[in-house]
């Protein structure tokens, strides 16, 4: 069997289960006989063991089996597949792409959005983060002139179509000394070059906290945590409900067109843009400043349309 068509029934089982929550091997090998994989052959007990293995090797998640209760399987460890989690991007894509696979006649009306980044860039720099090996890119950012930096690659993030390298510098030396952070577009390298100068990542980082407080990538120490209070209109409250901006914000209050939501995190400039970007539909209540910001952008943005 080729590994593309075992991936998929790697990510079926997956999904089976866990959309089941708790399923017996009986009713696993009943659904199994629905699919077009299974070619109308029973889905066997020793290759049934040997996928869970294998699942639990590649994608890091643990099919438990509950014997007092009938032998029935679930997923042991739940909390990978929070939103954010390597499992549940992975899992993700790869049903997706299985699925486009399969409907290569209908690929004129599936429309996709670009994700700037070159493969072989993606895979440097995690092999770099997997060796603890510093890395040196050669660098342009807008509006100036190609410069190198050599850096410890402590963390990776995608946001909005592009990834980002989260790099360390250590001015005492790469053994663990006191540095700063900067972050970099995978769009803007012109080159990169693993290095043989080893690093010591910091045991306490968490690449999930240091984020934790901010809308994207753009992170700020200088700019204060504040409790945000914002009021959505007509349809943007049911967007807010189902993409919610942070994972702080809760609904605090329903009217009869609008809903108020409240927030704690550090109201960066990117922050900003995107609350401008939802127009007449969001409005700040609080903090004051924050809506005194946005709402003088929003009168300088309409000074460019008058003549």
């Amino acid at each position: 069997m080729k590994t593309p068509a075992k991936f998929k029934e790697y990510i079926w089982l997956v999904n089976v289960i866990r959309n089941a929550g708790s399923i017996s091997f009986a009713e696993i090998q009943e659904k199994w006989l629905e699919t077009e994989m299974s070619g109308g052959v029973e889905l066997a007990r020793s290759t049934f063991n040997r996928h869970k293995d294998a699942i639990e090797d590649i994608f890091g998640i643990y099919i438990d089996c509950n014997r007092r209760n009938g032998y029935r399987y679930s997923i042991g460890n739940e909390e990978v597949f929070a939103d954010s989690s390597v499992q549940n991007w992975m899992l993700s894509t790869l049903s997706v792409n299985n699925t486009l696979s399969e409907s290569l006649s209908l690929q004129d009306r599936i429309l996709l959005e670009q994700v700037h980044t070159k493969p072989e860039l993606f895979s440097t720099i995690v092999d770099a983060m997997r060796r603890s090996l510093c890395i040196t890119i050669t660098y342009r950012r807008y509006a100036a002139e190609a410069q190198l930096a050599t850096f410890a690659p402590y963390c990776v993030k995608l946001f909005k179509s592009r990834w980002y390298v989260l790099g360390y510098f250590d001015r005492v030396g790469y053994g663990g000394g006191k540095g700063f952070f900067a972050l970099y577009s995978f769009d803007r390298i012109l080159d990169i070059e693993i290095t043989d100068q080893k690093f010591v990542m910091d045991n306490e980082f968490s690449a999930k906290h240091y984020f934790s407080e901010h809308y994207g990538v753009l992170t700020a120490a200088d700019v204060p945590v504040e409790r945000i209070v914002l009021r959505a209109y007509s349809y943007e409250r049911y967007y807010l409900r189902d993409l919610p901006i942070h994972p702080s914000q809760r609904e605090i209050e329903k009217g009869d067109d609008y809903s108020d939501f409240e927030l704690y995190m550090r109201p960066t400039i990117d922050f900003v843009g995107h609350l401008m970007s939802r127009g007449i539909n969001l409005k700040v209540l609080a903090p004051a400043s924050l809506a005194a910001q946005v709402a003088d952008y929003h009168l300088q943005a309409a000074q460019l349309y008058k003549k």
